[in-house]
């Protein structure tokens, strides 16, 4: 059974590079970014875990925190952490689940098809985890998924627009329209008229009668 939007995410308990988590008490009232990528000790994986490295600054100042998973152990999560904060100059301070079980990969639907194949001649690529994203929000629900295959890295910078733009609709009738970025007007709900939208958000810009921006809420 896949995850869907508005889903209550998955939780689970596993061991990680920062402890035991239980997923939905360390989430608390923060949103949160989980994702899967294949195996430790890989190019494309090392320059991702790398990104988010990088990244953890701005997803601290979003009140969101990041959880990696993979199907190798702690040690060797412990061990990968050196390469990865070697290539991206920067701590890799954040916990990296050990799914060597398959729970939470299977839970979150982190497989590729392949999997649910027969067993007989199945190679190890075939249970190596997609790679997956889901933000979830603080009520525990899941507010977004993106899903690449094994072989296409994820733009990280996208991710983390996606993580505004989630944050900026969540319980405001509003939405974002195509290629976003905070700062730049949004689009009306239409659940509002003209007059109830210029009453919350001020002067509107009319291109269509069925899309009005106004400039972002504060």
């Amino acid at each position: 059974m896949s995850v869907r939007i508005n889903d209550i995410a998955p939780d689970f308990t596993a061991d990680s590079t920062a402890g035991q988590i239980r997923f939905h008490e360390w989430l608390g009232d923060s949103y949160a970014i989980i994702f899967s990528h294949p195996r430790d000790f890989t190019p494309v994986c090392t320059t991702e875990f790398g990104a988010v490295a990088q990244l953890i600054p701005e997803f601290a100042k979003r009140k969101t925190k990041v959880i990696g998973v993979s199907v190798d152990s702690v040690e060797d999560h412990g061990k990968w952490k050196r390469d990865i904060e070697a290539f991206a100059g920067s701590p890799a301070d954040f916990p990296i689940i050990d799914d060597t079980s398959l729970t939470v990969a299977k839970a979150y639907d982190m497989l590729p098809a392949e999997y649910y194949l027969p067993t007989e001649g199945r190679a190890p690529a075939h249970t190596a985890t997609v790679r997956t994203v889901y933000i979830v929000g603080p009520d525990k629900k899941v507010r977004l998924t993106m899903t690449y295959p094994m072989s296409v890295g994820r733009n990280f910078a996208e991710i983390l627009r996606a993580l505004d733009a989630v944050q900026a609709t969540d319980g405001v009738p509003i939405a974002t329209p195509a290629n976003w970025v905070p700062g730049q007007d949004v689009i009306v709900a239409l659940s509002l008229n003209n007059e109830q939208a210029e009453a919350k958000f001020g002067p509107l810009d009319i291109k269509l009668p069925y899309l009005r921006f106004a400039k972002a809420p504060q």
